[in-house]
């Protein structure tokens, strides 16, 4: 049928590829917000 089967796989491995990438992009999954957090040095509780 075709002469270069190999080739044929790579090409629709590649149009999956950038289709995906296409569809991520367009649709970015959600992100869920977190609280941050930061971190206090341990000098502020010392005695004085």
């Amino acid at each position: 049928m075709f002469r270069r089967p190999i080739l044929l796989l790579v090409l629709v491995l590649v149009v999956a590829l950038l289709g995906g990438l296409l569809v991520m992009a367009a649709f970015p999954p959600a992100v869920t917000p977190q609280a941050v957090e930061r971190t206090l040095p341990n000098e502020r509780f010392g005695t004085r």
